[in-house]
């Protein structure tokens, strides 16, 4: 099974967008991870609920204040056509729960999440990549 298969569509924000639009779509997507991509729709990181509640309302920033400056810029990410395996391998080594999938050009198309994976994996193989996921040890360096 591909990763598209399983994928969700991507929201996201473009650099420069404000922690207010992305929270406003948050809110409006039911969605609590956000990519942020460059004009040309490159994700360069990502945005989470958590992040807008330690990095912005904790540190009394502004919500005027472009998103980017607050996001995440670890970019985990696979290609279209990437077999399920393949994200599921990407998550354990990065301690990632969602993964960006990209097109050929490098272009956001979607994301893929440990619950999209749970869907369709064994219970074996799912709980292992949740322990490597939610590991307190640091991810192996590539």
């Amino acid at each position: 099974m591909n990763v598209e298969d399983l994928m969700s569509t991507a929201k996201g924000c473009r650099m420069g967008d404000t922690v207010r639009e992305c929270a406003i779509m948050m809110r409006d997507e039911e969605i609590g991870f956000v990519p942020i991509c460059n004009d040309a729709g490159e994700p360069m990181g990502a945005i989470t609920d958590r992040d807008l509640a330690i990095r912005v309302l904790a540190e009394n920033k502004s919500a005027g204040e472009a998103v980017d400056q607050f996001m995440t810029r670890d970019v985990v990410s696979c290609r279209i056509g990437d077999d399920v395996d393949e994200a599921e391998r990407l998550m354990r080594e990065h301690q990632k729960s969602r993964i960006m999938v990209c097109d050929e050009m490098g272009r956001l198309r979607g994301v893929i999440s440990l619950a999209d994976i749970a869907d369709v994996e064994s219970d074996e193989s799912l709980g292992e990549t949740l322990q490597h996921v939610k590991s307190d040890e640091q991810p192996t360096a590539h």
